[in-house]
């Protein structure tokens, strides 16, 4: 049976119960209706977990204190018998000792927004109309580097709309990541089916995606490869529309100093409150698009190996 990753962290920190339990369920079910086996990850009690049984997703919805890891977590989590949802660095690296090379996720992280004013000075304690949300930060998520390391296909609607997408894209591309638009030349923005940035090229199929990664793989390249799939026209919020939002709870974020890992699942969750909920329904819409993409992509891979 055909093998097709998830992560865990939508489950633990990306929405409520018991709406992060339901979508999980979906999200596994839309796998297996294409034909593939989901294999949700975590880290159950210090245990590695390449696949979740219904009794794992329920606890991993409703745990307390779930750790969030990314790739250098991982050995605390294990050390400590900790219960751990894997964002996507910690996912691509577990997929990959696991023989699993296709990945399906939300969005991916990247370069991080900073807040400066018009003359390029750090933001202080005051925010007003002068300040305005400028590029370019050392806030690097982990999943940047795991994908430059990483030969694992990672289906995403690009990277979360809350980061510096240009930033992240140039990323990328210095660091050698193929950044496929699957029917789309342009590179998603989470939300929004266009950043009004150009993905590196265009394929119009799973059948052309997978030969792209298959022929990158067999040139000995070890980095993974990012398919960046349009959310549905229906489910899209305006890049217009959302930036707005993403802006003030990004200063919201700011203001209370909150840092590191725990800016996305503020952000996240002040985008569900300001949008009344059309923020979720967006991200649960994508995701399932992006399963059903994503297994039609494994399944073409493993005939091209």
């Amino acid at each position: 049976m055909i093998s097709l990753v998830l992560e865990s962290t939508l489950i633990a920190h990306g929405l409520p119960y018991p709406c992060n339990l339901e979508t999980a369920r979906e999200l596994e079910a839309v796998a297996r209706a294409r034909g593939v086996e989901p294999r949700t990850i975590a880290i159950i009690g210090g245990a590695i977990k390449i696949g979740l049984n219904d009794a794992e997703l329920q606890h991993l919805a409703q745990a307390r204190g779930v750790l969030k890891l990314a790739r250098r977590d991982i050995a605390l989590a294990i050390a400590q018998k900790r219960d751990g949802a894997t964002t996507v660095s910690a996912t691509m690296y577990l997929a990959h000792r696991a023989g699993i090379r296709v990945f399906a996720t939300g969005g991916i992280g990247g370069v991080h927004r900073t807040l400066k004013d018009e003359g390029g000075r750090m933001k202080d304690e005051k925010i007003d109309s002068s300040f305005i949300l400028h590029p370019s930060s050392f806030d690097i998520s982990a999943d940047l580097p795991e994908l430059a390391r990483t030969s694992v296909a990672v289906v995403c609607a690009g990277a979360k709309a809350i980061l510096d997408l240009p930033a992240t894209l140039e990323w990328l591309e210095t660091f050698g990541v193929p950044v496929l638009g699957f029917q789309t030349d342009d590179f998603p923005a989470f939300y929004s089916r266009s950043s009004g940035l150009r993905a590196q090229t265009r394929v119009d199929s799973a059948e052309d995606a997978a030969r792209v990664i298959q022929a990158h793989w067999d040139l000995g390249f070890t980095s993974g490869v990012l398919v960046c799939v349009p959310i549905p026209r229906d489910a899209e919020i305006p890049r217009e529309v959302i930036e707005p939002f993403i802006e003030r709870a990004l200063r919201e974020a700011e203001e209370q100093k909150i840092v590191g890992g725990a800016v996305t699942p503020f952000v996240l969750k002040r985008l569900a409150e300001l949008t009344d909920g059309a923020s979720v329904r967006a991200n649960i819409a994508l995701l399932k698009n992006n399963v059903a993409v994503a297994a039609e992509i494994a399944k073409r891979l493993q005939v091209q190996s």
